[in-house]
């Protein structure tokens, strides 16, 4: 099996977020235990699995997502990178419908070289501030909020920028706080640096104790700072390690998720 991994959200290599893809050529994915133990080899943030979808049904492709510990419903960035597998070596073109555990999602190839991924808005509820969250965080949350069953994370407002960059939270407290983990985010200091919020993940519920740029969150993301800043389009700056911008449009029920990709190792999975 041919197994590409694919830096998300960024224009340049080692920087974004890398996901594995792999491309069945049978209408049918292998046994989840297989497809787990891929995963933890591979051992990224996610890996992504997909295969072809006959002609009639609603969807092109279907497409799963399993972190080194588990299956997830929704991941945008490992969706972007097998949209960019798909394009970019001539499998697919315009727009591509993939089938996933949190519905029928689209990646749509634009001409200056993005894709645009349409999503599920996530659902934003106030949350009460557990006991703990802010020790564990490493700083005192201004509002909380539930994002919902599919990504099950706890969005975290904080005084600014210089407060989310500077994080150095105990992952193991935060695991206690939420199902998958926690959005921490607060307005840009200067947005003519070219980004609108920020924000930074940790979910150690899934293994990853923080993800690089988490397309998934920008669900969440984009409503609560549309709401705050009177706009729908807006870019967050995932200021990670690796870093990585979001693009993001809130249209209702749907958000759109733009950004780039690049293949860095291409493969053979011989196992």
């Amino acid at each position: 099996m041919r197994i590409r991994i694919v830096d998300a959200f960024t224009d340049r290599p080692f920087a974004g977020n890398p996901a594995g893809v792999l491309l069945f050529d049978s209408g049918t994915f292998p046994d989840d235990d297989r497809l787990q133990r891929i995963a933890a080899e591979v051992n990224l943030s996610e890996t992504a699995f997909a295969h072809r979808l006959p002609q009639d049904a609603a969807a092109d492709w279907a497409l799963r997502w399993f972190t080194p510990a588990t299956e997830v419903d929704m991941c945008g960035h490992a969706t972007l990178a097998t949209a960019h597998v798909l394009h970019s070596t001539g499998t697919a073109t315009g727009t591509v419908r993939f089938s996933a555990r949190c519905g029928i999602l689209t990646a749509t190839a634009l001409e200056d070289g993005s894709i645009t991924l349409d999503f599920p808005t996530s659902p934003l509820t106030p949350a009460t501030v557990a006991d703990g969250v802010a020790a564990a965080l490493g700083a005192e949350p201004l509002s909380v909020l539930d994002t919902g069953e599919h990504i099950g994370d706890l969005l975290v407002e904080l005084a600014d920028e210089k407060t989310v960059r500077s994080l150095s939270p105990d992952v193991r407290a935060l695991a206690r706080h939420s199902r998958r983990g926690i959005i921490a985010t607060a307005a840009a200091e200067d947005p003519a640096r070219g980004y609108d919020y920020v924000s930074r993940c940790f979910f150690p519920n899934v293994g990853i104790d923080e993800d690089p740029v988490t397309g998934s969150a920008h669900t969440a993301l984009a409503p609560f700072w549309s709401a705050r800043l009177g706009r729908d389009d807006l870019t967050g700056l995932q200021a990670s390690a690796r870093s990585g911008l979001v693009r993001t449009s809130v249209r209702g029920d749907r958000t759109l998720l733009t950004g780039t990709a690049v293949t860095v190792i291409d493969g053979e999975l011989l196992a």
